[in-house]
């Protein structure tokens, strides 16, 4: 292990990891309210899991930083919320700018690299952040925001949630113009939370190669949040990218099985598990008598290894969800884990070339095709004035 994770340093430290997600703006913005002052990232953070000097230790060169706000909040206080932090880690990148470069291409990308940089990349978690608005949808991504997850853990008017009772069987025709109108505008289609019917319409709609910002393989660990294997093969010919997460309930089985019992306690006094704020406040105290079972490395790399075997390397990249739930696998409780994952995946005798795709490769050459289908849309397309009333014929909830 010493000479492997010699050697997975090295290696990151030529191909610096690109992770899909993570929530620490959310714990800013509930820590400290966005004050880099009293949450100082770059003195490192002990209530937290991500810091700059962890991020650092990790070789992560790059971050999709998700500006998640809770799927309770609809309408105007949802796009509101986004608002704010999307505002927040923009105030984060320019707190930290000698660490941290504002990414909204694969190029910028490359350029905070060679300026010694983290590039800093900004994801939307949840279709309600666009309050059925493909103008807001437009402002996002003039604020960098480069990908949209169709939902977060309820659906919305227009797109199946993986932990809501199905309700439009996956896309409405909005949501088909949702995502036309994201390939138009180089946005990258997240079908992370996403019910198995939503991620098919996606695919099925999509011009350009779609991501999981942050799921696992179904496959290995049944649970909604995780990607079928039919949907694995449907997403090597997209061309996307399954960006593998560490999340325990979603690795292991008997973590699942764990937060399965834990959901149906909360439910018993009126919690639903979706309030994760408040599912979270009453798992705290259920671990108590009812221990959380561990996750490892080895959970995380047999995932690794099936959306490889399914998928193809090509379609496999990292995305950790830190500082988004409450515990982590053995040896990957924070962001400064990533070269133990890589050495182990060494000891699996994963090939350099291997693993610099999985690290850093595939998600740049996602990004970069998914900026030239909108070159080549941007000349045949207008932006879509087209609204939820008229393609579906209901008002927004």
């Amino acid at each position: 292990m010493p000479d492997a994770l010699a050697r997975a340093h090295a290696l990151l430290a030529d191909h610096p990891l690109v992770d899909g997600h993570n929530d620490l703006p959310w714990e800013a913005r509930v820590q400290a309210g966005y004050d880099f002052g009293r949450l100082d990232l770059a003195a490192g953070v002990a209530s937290t899991v991500t810091d700059l000097p962890r991020l650092r230790a990790g070789g992560v060169g790059a971050q999709f930083w998700s500006v998640f706000v809770p799927s309770t909040l609809e309408g105007d206080a949802a796009v509101i919320a986004t608002l704010e932090q999307v505002d927040g880690v923009h105030r984060m990148i320019e707190t930290y700018a000698a660490e941290l470069a504002l990414a909204r291409s694969a190029a910028e990308v490359e350029a905070a690299r060679s300026q010694g940089r983290i590039a800093s990349l900004l994801g939307a978690e949840g279709g309600h952040s666009i309050g059925c608005s493909l103008a807001t949808l437009r402002a996002l991504y003039a604020l960098g925001v480069r990908y949209l997850t169709l939902t977060h853990n309820d659906n919305v008017p227009w797109a199946d949630s993986a932990t809501d009772a199905a309700a439009v069987g996956g896309l409405t025709e909005f949501g088909r113009e949702v995502v036309r109108e994201m390939n138009r505008l180089g946005m990258l289609v997240d079908l992370s939370h996403v019910a198995a019917s939503t991620m098919h319409a996606a695919l099925d709609v999509s011009a350009a190669p779609v991501i999981f910002s942050h799921s696992s393989a179904r496959a290995l660990c049944d649970s909604p949040r995780n990607v079928p294997d039919d949907v694995l093969e449907a997403l090597r010919d997209n061309g996307g990218v399954c960006m593998v997460t560490f999340v325990p309930e979603f690795v292991s089985p008997a973590t699942a099985q764990w937060r399965e019992e834990a959901a149906a306690a909360a439910a018993a006094v009126g919690i639903d598990a979706k309030d994760l704020t408040a599912f979270q406040r009453f798992s705290s105290g259920y671990r108590v008598e009812h221990p959380k079972p561990d996750a490892t490395i080895d959970d995380v790399v047999a995932h690794l290894e099936h959306v490889r075997e399914a998928a193809g390397i090509e379609h496999v990249g990292l995305g950790g969800d830190y500082d988004g739930t409450d515990t982590y696998p053995v040896g990957l409780e924070d962001v400064s884990g990533y070269p133990r994952l890589v050495a182990a995946l060494i000891e699996r005798r994963w090939s350099a070339a291997d693993l610099a795709l999985l690290v850093r490769g595939n998600t740049l050459r996602v990004l970069r095709d998914a900026e030239a289908v909108a070159e080549d849309l941007q000349g045949v397309r207008e932006p879509s004035l087209r609204t939820i009333e008229e393609l579906d014929g209901s008002p927004p909830r």
